[in-house]
């Protein structure tokens, strides 16, 4: 076996370990001597992934993996705020639209909450105070407060501030670590 047959081999098996095959794939691929790609999930899956269990998961082209546990509304607030990660701070972006060249922070956490449909129009960082229920959510908590607000939604951190990410990084990105959330008023939408 050449070198290059053997890294395509071990490629397509890296492929293959990624992909969620069912039983009689994986034996048909067996019998065969090779790895059966024909389960392999459409290509949605790979624009909204899913983690098992009930945390969400930061990866490494700085998107979000939604819990597979979760409601729809949580996963579809995650998939939404994949949609602007990277685009630049804007003071006042997301305000009169939610679709933007770039985003401040409410602007980003309400994005990501009208991708869940649980905003009809944007909000600012003050509204969010009395937005929702008061207190945090089981899977989704704003934190805010006259100046700044950002979300956590699933146990993983949107928000435009670097606070406690050691990139510096401004902007709407998910954020590997929590801040400390000291004079935020916290709100969670109803049964959330």
């Amino acid at each position: 076996m050449t070198r290059t047959s053997s890294v395509l081999r071990m490629l397509t098996l890296a492929v293959a370990l990624c992909v969620t095959s069912t039983a009689s794939a994986s034996a048909a691929a067996s019998r065969q001597g090779g790895i059966s790609l024909e389960t392999a999930p459409a290509p949605a899956t790979l624009t909204n992934p899913t983690v098992p269990g009930t945390v969400a998961v930061l990866q490494k082209d700085g998107t979000a993996a939604a819990p597979a546990s979760a409601p729809p509304e949580v996963q579809k607030a995650i998939w939404a705020a994949n949609k602007i990660i990277g685009k630049p701070y804007i003071y006042g972006g997301g305000h009169r639209r939610f679709n933007d060249k770039g985003y401040d922070c409410s602007g980003t956490v309400s994005f990501a909450l009208k991708g869940g449909n649980l905003v009809k129009t944007p909000l600012d960082s003050s509204s969010f105070m009395n937005w929702g229920e008061p207190g945090e959510g089981d899977w989704i908590t704003v934190y805010a407060h006259s100046g700044h607000a950002f979300v956590v939604i699933a146990g993983l951190r949107l928000d435009t501030s670097a606070s406690g990410d050691p990139s510096g990084n401004k902007g709407p990105r998910w954020r590997p670590a929590l801040r400390d959330t000291k004079g935020f008023t916290p709100t969670h939408p109803e049964s959330l």
